[in-house]
């Protein structure tokens, strides 16, 4: 594991699969609060040509989001029907609602020859390590447990109950983090991306004949 400093979901199954592309699969996890969109957003700015896979979810839109951008907002029942078709490379319960990744959408963005990025939570993280060996997952740290409550109150986008739900599931993924190929410390934005940056660089350069 590379460690690099700068300064909610459930268990589902996921069939083996492996994506032949001529880009990568870039997976970018962390506990809820921590900074994962942000940070995507400042790496697709720093690397151009990054797609973006856009997961699904059960939950409602939240304000400003829109349907096929921020995520697929699906009903339950969709979901349900979906994940029966087995439509999900990975799928899991997280703070009591459905997310996944459509197989379709990560396979169309993968099909004209780039590289993609995955912002999912860390049990998802793990179904698509599972499934796809080839992926490179990128685990976001906040620089200590406190600066998540912080994160996650200021966005004012959940419940006090939601939160502390939240707070409970960021424990266990703070301890998997070892789990994962490269750490990055989300405690300063800049830094963050610039370290994010590098390592989505030496995994590309690793592409080039």
């Amino acid at each position: 594991m590379e460690a690099i400093a700068s300064a909610e979901r459930g268990t589902a199954a996921a069939a083996p699969v492996r994506i032949d592309a001529v880009g990568k699969v870039f997976v970018i996890t962390g506990p809820s609060g921590v900074g994962k969109g942000t940070l995507i957003r400042a790496l697709r700015e720093r690397v151009p040509g990054l797609e973006l896979s856009v997961s699904a979810t059960t939950r409602a839109p939240r304000a400003g989001e829109e349907d096929g951008r921020d995520y697929h907002f699906l009903s339950r029942e969709e979901f349900e029907r979906s994940a029966g078709a087995n439509e999900f490379l990975e799928h899991a319960t997280y703070s009591g609602h459905r997310y996944g990744t459509l197989r379709s959408e990560l396979e169309r963005r993968l099909a004209a020859g780039g590289s993609v990025v995955l912002e999912i939570e860390v049990q998802g993280a793990r179904q698509i390590r599972a499934a796809t060996p080839e992926a490179v997952l990128v685990f976001i740290a906040p620089p200590d447990p406190a600066s998540l409550r912080d994160r996650l109150e200021g966005r004012g986008t959940d419940s006090r109950e939601a939160i502390s739900e939240r707070l409970r599931t960021a424990e266990l993924e703070l301890a998997a983090q070892e789990e994962f190929q490269h750490v990055v410390v989300n405690d300063q934005v800049e830094r963050a991306a610039a370290a994010l940056e590098r390592i989505v660089r030496a995994e590309l350069d690793q592409l080039d004949p």
